[in-house]
């Protein structure tokens, strides 16, 4: 085994003291870093009550609102006299004015059988009582006295709720059923969105579309004034229930916003970051107040500057286009000034030194070096302003957001909600496809 002297150990440390004399950060800085994200994760749990706000939540809204996203509902509600039961459906019922679903069976004997799922979850209706039966368990609910009650002395199964005045029946996703002195009311749920095409106003309201095409391609005027087409087109476009005329136009409106308030902001932010940039101005005062300006746009939220123009302006797309402005002025004049001050200067100092003007110099000298910058990071932020245009929406500024907020405030039209998302995720997604697309064409790179 060799030793290793005194000299060889001293030569050996001058050699690698990075190695062999580590500071104190070099030694334990990835251990204290580690510490202290643990720490910090503490801390935020106990900040945000993470346990209790966990086992508070209402974990099945969850559940309640995706369905309704995907699906809607009929409400029949059937009245029992010493006479006849009689049954309401609700005002603008998806069924139409004068439903007869396949659903509600009148039987031989004055009673009425409901599916609320196929047959294994039905209600059968007489005069004095309401039979349920789902899960392979029948129970029959006396419905003549004061308050109905459940019949029998088999214990009540746990689908079933008994309280003071009603009984509640919960079917599972299929909906639920609802018995009250003299009356039930049936929530049935159906998966789709009921009535997207034609409302029930139109003339084409619930014909198969093999009839519906035939009628647009060869079948007689519905109206002698105007062709089939053209009223199919006039059904869809103002569609009562859900109004895509309306929302088509307030997305394009959202389109609009961001593209004109990121053309806007990016007009007045370029010229004002030239004179941001140290290296181009050297006007130390001049150059801070301008930052200090794109600083003071940009971190004023848009959504803020969308407050302020709607009080000053009203609601409409023009204060959603100003917001978009004031905020893109600040982002892109502080991106464009930083890329100025990181361009190489030699191309600069060459066209400089053939005595160009400066308007020459900046054209040959400086801009094939920040286009690439200029183009990139704008339509990154107009790809970014379709969203935040939709979030602007909600304050009154326009576009589909506010839309969007009226459907969600009634806590009922989860179903339009589902689809003006589904519009601007697309919207979303296809101006990714074209700026990705703009920005490798304009940059010439090309991916395999």
């Amino acid at each position: 085994m060799s030793v290793i002297d005194a000299s060889r150990m001293q030569e050996i440390e001058a050699r690698y003291p990075e190695i062999l004399h580590r500071s104190f950060h070099q030694r334990f800085g990835a251990l204290l870093i580690f510490i202290g994200v643990i720490l910090y994760g503490i801390y935020a749990v106990w900040f945000f009550d993470l346990p209790r706000v966990i086992a508070e939540a209402h974990w099945e809204r969850v559940g309640i609102y995706l369905s309704e996203w995907i699906s809607y509902d009929v409400q029949p509600e059937f009245r029992i006299s010493a006479d006849k039961i009689s049954v309401k459906y609700p005002r603008y019922s998806p069924l139409g004015d004068d439903p007869h679903p396949d659903w509600v069976t009148n039987n031989p004997d004055g009673s009425l059988t409901v599916s609320v799922s196929s047959t294994s979850r039905t209600v059968t209706i007489t005069k004095t009582q309401a039979i349920l039966t789902a899960h392979g368990v029948t129970v029959p609910i006396d419905i003549t006295g004061d308050s109905p009650k459940v019949l029998g002395s088999e214990p009540v199964p746990s689908w079933v709720t008994v309280y003071d005045d009603n009984i509640l029946a919960n079917m599972g996703f299929a909906g639920d059923v609802s018995i009250s002195t003299d009356r039930v009311k049936i929530r049935k749920r159906f998966l789709g969105w009921a009535n997207f095409i034609f409302d029930t106003q139109s003339p084409f309201f619930d014909k198969p579309a093999s009839e519906v095409i035939g009628l647009i391609v060869a079948g007689p005027r519905l109206k002698a004034n105007e062709s089939n087409l053209s009223l199919a087109f006039d059904n869809f476009w103002n569609n009562t229930a859900w109004q895509h005329g309306d929302v088509i136009t307030k997305l394009f409106q959202t389109i609009v916003m961001a593209f004109l308030g990121t053309l806007l902001g990016s007009l007045a932010a370029f010229p004002l970051a030239f004179m941001a940039a140290r290296n181009i101005t050297p006007n130390r005062v001049l150059n801070q107040i301008l930052k200090r300006f794109f600083d003071f746009l940009r971190s004023v939220d848009m959504l803020i500057w969308a407050l302020f123009l709607t009080r000053a302006f009203g609601p409409g797309p023009l204060a959603g286009s100003g917001a978009i402005f004031l905020t893109e002025t600040g982002t892109l004049g502080k991106l464009y000034s930083e890329g100025l001050e990181n361009i190489d200067n030699k191309p600069r100092e060459g066209v400089k030194s053939t005595g160009s003007s400066t308007v020459l110099v900046h054209r040959y000298g400086i801009m094939p070096q920040i286009v690439p910058v200029i183009v990139s990071q704008t339509l990154y932020q107009w790809e970014s302003n379709v969203r935040g245009a939709t979030i602007i929406g909600a304050v009154g500024a326009g576009g589909i957001g506010l839309k969007l907020w009226e459907a969600m405030r009634t806590n009922a039209n989860w179903e339009n909600v589902a689809y003006m998302v589904l519009l601007i995720l697309i919207v979303v997604f296809l101006f990714d496809m074209a700026s990705n697309a703009l920005r490798r064409r304009l940059m010439g790179t090309h991916t395999g």
